[in-house]
């Protein structure tokens, strides 16, 4: 493709202020997909296909991409043009990451001009979000009511940890909208989140422990988590090791407004409880499609996927939870395969219902979260100048247990991109070169 283009495009790069213009325009379509989580190799895919569109040999185009700023560069044979885009929004639009992805495709297919490609991104860029903020407020909250029945919580712990969690969304968006730093606004939330649930203790529930585990699950950084993982195993570091750094930042501000919380309130610690829920899988299922669907209202995904989103939760806890009661397994291991099954699912539903793998993917695997060892890894960090020897291997457990199921998570969502990306990668580059061929012929 690149020879093909090399002959036949180059004359497109002789006007300057068209460059300039094209270079701007690609940007965008970078800045979009960086402010609305997407990874970087999508950022990148998506960007030169643009460049395609455009009629840019891909040889003189030059994509740099970390995660606060994006370069491109167009060699025009006689000069060499650079500009770039600085990133200061990192939020999650699904629905923006579809859409660059189909208004791509669309440009090349319908042979768009400039005029067309930017008016419709444009239009992509101030589209309202498909659900308001009190919804969204209201779809947080039940979805980390969910994870408390997920966990083996009751139902007073579901309609406890709902309202919690919805005061402690409410104040995060209040931080947010006074501007305050990002990750005081995580530790905020997380600490008003925590005390309201505290107050369940006092409630008529034979799961009072429950509510403090799932109040603050709004904020679990899981989109950031398998980004950096995805960024790193395709060879992105220096933007993989930031998205990691800027996880780390998030779980720990969150860390520290949950226990600031705990000690305040003097709550003991709850070690002895189980990780596997008490509840039927039927009740799983239904809070795991519950959850799924709150985060994926927080992730603005368009109303069409929810119920797609749904199912794909149902199946990942479903196999998560047979393979750990019937089949024995760690939580790990069932949480990987589980994760696994869906990612390869998602693989033949993006061509079903036309979206990112990513965008059915993720929102499918959070109800995958180890609530309960996070807050037992917690309480042993909290309570660390307290314990003995024999304590010390409960620390270490909790803390192994925590990190590898949480990358067992985000390396069971990276699987596609391990082991097929380079025959999806053949598959796009074949349906590419088809329209541009195609197109040529025509003109």
């Amino acid at each position: 493709m690149t020879d093909y283009l090399e002959q036949n495009n180059l004359k497109n790069l002789k006007n300057d202020d068209e460059v300039e213009r094209k270079i701007q325009l690609i940007l965008r379509v970078g800045k979009v997909l960086m402010e609305s989580g997407a990874d970087t190799n999508r950022i990148v895919r998506n960007m030169k296909r643009v460049g395609v569109f455009m009629k840019i040999p891909e040889r003189r185009l030059q994509i740099h991409i970390t995660f606060t700023t994006i370069m491109v560069n167009i060699n025009t044979g006689d000069k060499s043009i650079t500009n770039f885009q600085k990133c200061y929004r990192h939020g999650v639009d699904m629905t923006a990451i579809s859409g660059i992805s189909k208004l791509s495709w669309r440009a090349i297919e319908q042979d768009y001009s400039l005029n067309e490609f930017e008016k419709e991104l444009r239009f992509i860029c101030l589209r309202r979000r498909y659900y308001k903020k009190p919804l969204v407020m209201i779809s947080a909250g039940l979805a980390c009511g969910g994870f408390s029945l997920l966990f083996g919580g009751d139902l007073l712990a579901f309609v406890y940890t709902s309202i919690c969690a919805m005061i402690g969304y409410w104040t995060r968006m209040k931080c947010n909208l006074l501007n305050f730093n990002s990750y005081a606004s995580i530790a905020i939330s997380a600490f008003v989140a925590t005390i309201c649930a505290y107050f369940i203790h006092f409630l008529p529930t034979q799961t009072p422990w429950h509510p403090l585990i799932a109040c603050s699950l709004f904020i679990v950084p899981g989109i950031p988590l398998i980004n950096a993982i995805d960024d790193l195993v395709d060879n992105f570091i220096t933007a993989g090791m930031t998205r990691a750094m800027n996880t780390l930042l998030m779980i720990g501000s969150m860390t520290f407004g949950i226990a600031f919380a705990i000690k305040l309130c003097h709550v003991q610690d709850f070690i002895s409880l189980s990780i596997i829920s008490s509840n039927s899988f039927l009740v799983c299922a239904i809070a795991s499609a519950v959850a799924a669907i709150g985060f994926a209202t927080i992730f603005n995904m368009p109303p069409r996927l929810l119920i797609v989103v749904a199912c794909g939760a149902v199946i990942s806890v479903g196999v998560r939870n047979f393979l750990m009661l019937k089949c024995d397994y760690s939580q790990a291991t069932a949480s990987l395969i589980g994760a696994v099954i869906v990612s390869l699912l998602s693989l033949k539903a993006v061509h079903i219902v036309h979206a990112p793998s990513h965008v059915l993917t993720i929102p499918s695997v959070i109800p995958l979260i180890p609530g309960v060892f996070m807050y037992r890894l917690l309480f042993s960090i909290i309570n660390l100048e307290n314990v003995n020897n024999m304590s010390y291997h409960h620390v270490l457990n909790n803390g192994v247990n925590t990190t590898l199921i949480l990358l067992a998570i985000a390396v069971g969502v990276a699987i596609p991109n391990i082991f097929f990306r380079n025959y999806i990668n053949k598959l796009k580059e074949d349906k590419l070169m088809f329209l541009v061929k195609a197109k040529s012929k025509k003109a």
